[in-house]
């Protein structure tokens, strides 16, 4: 059986990809909830929510990877797999380890950080993990999540870097471009988060290399 890999992302879920893993991206909302809901019906081995994140927590720079003990959306929590997270949490001993915030709609300000971060202690937050992680428990598949923090904390993502993201998850230069256009003050920032996003590209990549086949769930399920 396959591990499940669900990104946000075409580039996250090409850094996923792997012997003994299919990779699922580019839905949101309600559409991942769906989507999710037919593919595990089929049954897989575990879901991983696995890709960047917006940092929550101040101490932690772009480029951080965080194993996820939970997920937290709204009042709803999912905890993640004990053993599947103390596999990755011994691939990643560098890695942080705490909560992720779930959330429908893309967190950008520096106040809505600091609100999401103060109400529950997150340590990031993306708009993948908590649909994953409810479907995962809705269906008994163990679930995991290892993201990278992308943005900190203390830094806004410039509203043409969300305008970019296509809803096939690819990057829509196209509408960057022409968004600058009109906004040329933006090109600092997103040339600054350009930075920080090649900093949490190569740290995304180097803990799926760490990770190794099927993101050591079907290491364990062999031991």
């Amino acid at each position: 059986m396959t591990v499940l890999v669900v990104s946000g992302m075409d580039f996250e879920a090409r850094i996923a990809a792997g012997h003994g893993v299919e990779t699922l991206y580019g839905h949101r909302d309600a559409a991942l909830a769906r989507v999710m809901d037919a593919r595990l019906a089929q049954g897989c081995a575990g879901v991983i929510s696995f890709g960047v994140a917006g940092g929550l927590d101040p101490t932690l720079p772009p480029g951080t990877v965080i194993v996820a003990t939970a997920v937290r959306a709204g009042d709803a929590s999912y905890s993640t797999d004990p053993y599947w997270t103390a596999a990755l949490r011994r691939a990643l001993p560098q890695a942080a380890t705490g909560l992720l915030a779930g959330s429908d709609t893309p967190v950008i300000t520096v106040p809505e950080k600091a609100a999401l971060h103060e109400s529950h202690g997150a340590l990031a937050v993306d708009m993948e993990s908590h649909i994953a992680a409810r479907a995962a428990h809705a269906h008994g598949i163990p679930f995991a999540a290892l993201r990278v923090v992308i943005d900190p904390a203390d830094r806004p993502v410039p509203p043409l870097a969300v305008a970019g993201m296509a809803a096939d998850g690819s990057t829509d230069v196209g509408a960057i471009v022409f968004g600058l256009l009109k906004a040329p003050y933006q090109l600092g920032s997103l040339l600054r988060l350009g930075r920080d996003a090649s900093a949490a590209k190569a740290a995304l990549a180097s803990a799926r290399k760490a990770v190794g086949t099927g993101f050591a769930l079907l290491a364990l399920a062999a031991a």
